[in-house]
């Protein structure tokens, strides 16, 4: 059985040898004939191409219309549409009730009083609309149990008005500019009232507060669309004014808090409720009332997100208006608008911000329709494509979050999304064919950079989080050959960093499938280069793979670069044997590595890369010998695969072998 799992490894390995020594004889055919080298190409790409065709069977065509686009931001097009329907400003006002109680702080000011004595009264003022007030509910409810009173009241009302009309005419019936004075005194006072003060809102919150259904909620949310609008440059026709940033701070606090638990009272909603539930009410006789109410509250602030800057702010009014995410259901149209802004917000919003945002957006794509799933979709793919062009040691952590943070949603149902990742990657397929049937500068360059290889690597990640639970094969196969297609179309010591992370993925693909993917090879290669052991020293921290795609010139040579290549291939090497450490044929995966690793380290002259390569060395042997022992006491055929599976099933759970726990010792300095 080993003789024969031996005879495969060696033939297999044999092979890609081969196929590597090839391809490195015809780049330099293709320097030496220049005249031939498109026809070379051509061919190459064909064979390629016909390959991934008959080995995956690729559902559709790399020749169709979404393949040959080579754009990445431009393959999934956003709907703009339905963003501008419904956003008149009449939406924003509601009618209010001109009985509504507005306290003026400023009435006063040039007063000689002394300031305690103005205190005073204004608190005396503030304790009188409060009765007011009172009195006001009362007489409505026994307007309400007495019709006839109410007729009584309304004759008395027209009688006092006819009077005092009366008395106005007869005073001075030619004289107009008495009746003039009154109406422009009227329009002042009116004018002054709308002026929102502290005191104005802290009668209109209590009364809210104690009858949640009166007229007074209307003039509380015209506050808050006023507050919304606060420092922005409006018609001086607005109803309200917000005069300072006490007031607005006050309003705003209190609206956020508490219009949701308003809302959900007057609704007879219950805490966990669906948006089937939700859909219902629009057949209640309370929601023509309400509707108008709600909607001015999550325009005021959506339009509030908008025009904040401040990222504290803005994550308290996410956190606020994330409770009441089940009702934008009942309007579409601010749903799309409410996702423009949250990823906008995701995609350039500092770490909390940030994050806030995302659980934003993952409620809305969970607890809504399919449709609001599909633009956030649609929404992040597009923000994070546009945001990954760069890669910064400054921006890796929050570049990572994106990441993560899309898989997530992608997620969320692989049925809807998986038809997106495929038409993706197939893209990046197309883009890599193009490549390699030209050849050109232009073609390589669209490969060559960070958003191409981010787009491989979110893909990646998403496959490997949904694989064992959905059928995800031919997305495996297909980003298999594109991730090898990369590895091979860029040799040469400058691109080390870019074939590294073609093997890091690789890794990742290979452990979730439990698929082999010979690797190796493309590590051995990486480390034929040398450095120069004399290379300035002040150098070494110039240079990080992490964030390089292509290694700078002055630094080819360098023994910072080569002791670099070294320990990120060993770190590779040793992701590769530890994913098949307990497989039965890990001694022939491990037989040629170990023979170029052994030749390696006899060439090396630097003792601590010495060391690391000699620790590696010893630590396969161990494992091999352990694999062998165990390997003798087995019975079965090789034929036999439910056995070969099975094979230390016992030894994975209990303690950790030596070679995890080597492993282990390299993840705590990881560089990928």
């Amino acid at each position: 059985m080993a003789k024969k799992l031996g005879k495969k490894a060696r033939k297999f390995a044999k092979k890609n040898l081969q196929s590597v020594l090839k391809r490195r004889r015809k780049l330099k055919a293709m320097f030496k004939r220049k005249a031939t080298s498109r026809r070379v190409g051509k061919e190459d790409a064909s064979e390629e191409y016909e390959k991934v065709k008959s080995q995956l069977h690729v559902r559709g065509s790399f020749e169709d219309g979404a393949i040959l686009n080579d754009q990445l931001d431009k393959l999934f097009v956003e709907d703009d549409d339905d963003l501008n329907e419904d956003v008149s400003d009449s939406d924003g006002y509601l009618s209010e009730d001109p009985e509504c109680p507005y306290i003026s702080e400023s009435e006063n000011e040039n007063d000689s009083r002394d300031k305690s004595d103005h205190i005073a009264f204004l608190g005396q003022n503030k304790e009188i609309h409060l009765e007011i007030a009172k009195q006001k509910r009362k007489l409505e409810r026994l307007l309400e149990k007495d019709p006839k009173f109410s007729e009584f009241l309304e004759s008395r009302r027209s009688d006092l008005g006819q009077t005092r009309s009366e008395e106005i005419y007869s005073d001075d019936e030619g004289n107009t500019s008495y009746l003039d004075g009154v109406a422009i005194r009227k329009r002042e006072i009116s004018r002054d009232d709308k002026v929102l003060t502290g005191h104005t809102i802290d009668v209109w919150c209590w009364l809210v507060m104690e009858q949640p259904d009166g007229s007074v909620f209307a003039n509380l949310l015209n506050g808050f669309h006023a507050a919304s609008q606060y420092g922005i440059n409006f018609d001086d026709n607005s109803s309200q004014k917000i005069p300072n940033r006490a007031v607005f701070s006050k309003i705003l606090t209190f609206v956020l808090c508490e219009a949701d638990g308003i809302f959900s009272r007057l609704l007879g909603v219950p805490d966990c409720c669906t948006k089937e539930c939700i859909l219902k009410l629009k057949s209640t006789p309370e929601w023509k009332t309400i509707r108008p109410l709600m909607k001015s509250y999550l325009r005021s602030s959506l339009f509030l997100l908008n025009q904040v800057t401040d990222s504290q702010i803005l994550v308290f009014i996410l956190s606020r208006l994330r409770a009441s995410v089940i009702f934008f259901t009942l309007f579409p149209s601010l749903v799309g608008r409410l996702i423009k802004i949250l990823v906008h917000l995701w995609a350039t919003g500092e770490e909390r911000l940030s994050s806030s945002s995302f659980f934003f957006i993952r409620d809305i794509a969970s607890q809504l329709s399919s449709d609001c799933l599909d633009t956030c979709l649609t929404r992040m793919y597009n923000a994070f494509i546009a945001h990954c062009k760069f890669v910064e040691p400054t921006n890796l952590k929050h570049l990572k979050f994106l990441m993560d943070s899309v898989v997530e949603i992608y997620s969320l149902n692989i049925q809807q999304s998986c038809q997106k990742v495929l038409l993706s990657v197939q893209q990046l397929a197309g883009i890599l064919r193009q490549a390699l049937k030209t050849k050109g500068k232009e073609e390589l360059k669209k490969i060559r950079n960070w958003q191409y290889v981010n787009c491989l690597d979110l893909w990646v990640k998403f496959i490997t989080c949904n694989l064992r639970d959905h059928d995800l094969q031919q997305l495996l196969f297909l980003i298999i050959q594109v991730i090898r297609g990369i590895a091979h179309l860029f040799p040469g010591p400058r691109y080390v960093p870019l074939r590294f992370k073609c093997v890091h993925m690789l890794n990742h693909l290979s452990l979730s499938s439990r698929v082999f993917i010979p690797v190796a090879s493309l590590v051995f290669d990486c480390l034929e280069y040398r450095g120069n052991s004399n290379a300035d020293p002040m150098k070494r921290m110039q240079i990080n793979f992490s964030s390089l795609l292509k290694v700078p010139k002055q630094f080819l040579k360098s023994r910072y670069f080569h002791e670099e290549c070294v320990l990120s291939a060993v770190e590779l090497l040793v992701a590769h044997f530890v994913q098949w450490s307990y497989h039965i044929s890990f001694p022939e995966v491990a037989t040629i590595p170990l023979i170029l690793l052994k030749r390696f380290h006899e060439k090396t002259n630097v003792q601590s890369l010495h060391r690391l390569v000699k620790r590696l060395i010893d630590q396969v042997e161990q494992n091999i010998a352990f694999i062998q022992k165990k390997r003798e006491e087995v019975s079965f055929s090789p034929n036999d695969q439910a056995s070969v599976e099975c094979f230390l099933e016992l030894e994975k759970t209990g303690p950790r072998a030596p070679f995890t726990q080597y492993y282990s010792s390299i993840l705590q300095n990881s560089r990928f």
